[in-house]
C-alpha cells in the first residue's frame, strides 16, 4: 500500500463532502444491502433444508474421437474428453501431432474414457499382467501429458468374464489389476473413475453401489467413482445412492437417457432427482457429455447451457 501526504488527505476530505461522493456513497450501500439479501436468501434455502448452489465453474467437456476436437471446440465445449484407447494406440509421432494440435488450440482433454481396449482382458484364463501394466503405464504416460486428471474406466469389454469362469475370481482379478493401477495413476496425478455399467455392457459392477463395494476393496484414493447418468437410469437405481458414494464420485457421463442423445431441456426427463442429489454432495467437477446427436453443431450449444442451468436450478 502506497503512503499519502497530508495534501492528498485534505483532498479526499474535501472531496468527502461533494454530491459526487454522497452518490458514490450512496451506490456503496445499495450494493453492500444487495449482498446482505442474497446471504439472506442463502440461510433462507439452507433452513429449508435445500442444498447451496453447485459451484457454477463446473467444466463440460464432450465424449468424442481424435478426429472430432475441432467441431467439439467450436460448439463451446471446455475441454475434449478422448478415448484412452484411441490415444494409445497412436503411433509416437502421432500422438505428438495431437498433442501440439490441442495445445495450439489451447483447448484440453482433462478427462479420458474407454480407458483400455476391448482386446486386453482384465479378467478371465488368458489375463496378462506383464501386458496390462505395460499398456496402463503408456495410456496413463499420455493422457497426462494431454493435461488429464481423470481416466473414466468403463471398459466393459476388458473387464467383462468369459461364460463358465468364476465371478468371484473375474471380481478379484479385477481388484487385483486396480491396487496395481492406483500406485501407477498416483504417480502421473491421475485418479481412476470406475464406471459402473449395465448389464448388456458388463457382467461386473452394474451398478453405482456395487462400483461403492468395488472400490472400497481396493482402497486407494486414486481410485474412485464415475457416474455415468445413462447406465445408472438403465438399471433403475435408487437415486440417494449418489448420495451414499458421493465423496467418492470425482467424474460425471451425462446424456438424456431416452436413447441417450444431447439432454436439451428440463422436461424431456425427470432429471430432477440427480441435480437434486448434485446440489446435496456439492459435486464441483467436470461433467463429459456422453451423448448422441444428429444435429450436433446446432443443438451442442443448447446442451451445455441447460446442463449448466440445471446445475444451478
Amino acid at each position: 500500500m502506497n503512503p499519502m501526504n497530508d495534501s492528498s488527505l485534505q483532498v479526499k476530505k474535501d472531496r468527502a463532502g461533494s454530491p459526487k461522493a454522497a452518490r458514490t456513497r450512496s451506490i456503496g450501500l445499495a450494493l453492500r444491502c444487495v449482498g446482505v439479501f442474497c446471504l439472506a436468501l442463502l440461510c433462507l434455502r439452507a433452513s429449508k433444508g435445500q442444498s447451496p448452489l453447485v459451484n457454477a465453474d463446473v467444466k463440460f467437456g464432450y465424449c468424442a474421437s481424435i478426429s472430432q476436437i475441432d467441431v467439439v471446440k467450436a460448439a463451446g465445449f471446455d475441454y475434449v474428453e478422448l478415448r484412452g484407447s484411441e490415444v494409445a494406440a497412436l503411433s509416437d509421432g502421432d500422438f505428438a501431432q495431437l498433442a501440439s494440435k490441442l495445445q495450439g488450440m489451447h483447448f484440453t482433454a482433462l478427462d479420458i474414457y474407454q480407458f483400455v481396449p476391448t482386446t486386453l482382458k482384465l479378467t478371465g484364463p488368458n489375463v496378462d499382467q506383464d501386458k496390462e501394466m505395460a499398456y496402463a503405464r503408456l495410456a496413463l504416460d499420455r493422457a497426462s501429458k494431454l493435461g488429464a486428471h481423470i481416466v473414466s474406466m468403463g471398459s466393459g469389454g476388458a473387464r467383462s468374464y468369459p461364460a463358465g469362469f468364476s465371478k468371484d475370481q473375474a471380481y478379484a482379478q479385477l481388484v487385483d489389476f486396480c491396487k496395481r493401477l492406483g500406485p501407477e495413476a498416483r504417480a502421473r496425478n491421475i485418479v481412476i473413475a470406475v464406471e459402473p455399467l449395465r448389464p448388456q455392457e458388463s457382467n461386473l459392477i452394474n451398478s453405482l453401489a456395487e462400483g461403492l463395494a468395488f472400490i472400497n476393496t481396493v482402497n486407494d484414493p486414486n481410485i474412485q467413482l464415475n457416474l455415468d447418468y445413462y447406465q445408472f437410469e438403465q438399471v433403475k437405481e435408487d437415486p440417494a445412492d449418489i448420495l451414499a458414494a458421493g465423496d467418492h464420485i470425482v467424474h460425471i457421463h451425462f446424456a438424456n437417457p431416452n436413447a441417450r442423445i444431447l439432454p436439451l431441456k428440463w422436461d424431456e426427463y425427470n432429471y430432477g432427482p440427480l441435480f437434486a442429489n448434485l446440489r446435496k454432495i456439492k459435486y464441483d467437477k467436470e461433467i463429459g457429455i456422453e451423448a448422441n446427436s444428429n444435429d450436433f453443431e446446432h443443438l451442442a450449444p443448447q446442451s451445455i447451457a441447460f446442463v449448466r442451468s440445471a446445475l444451478l436450478r
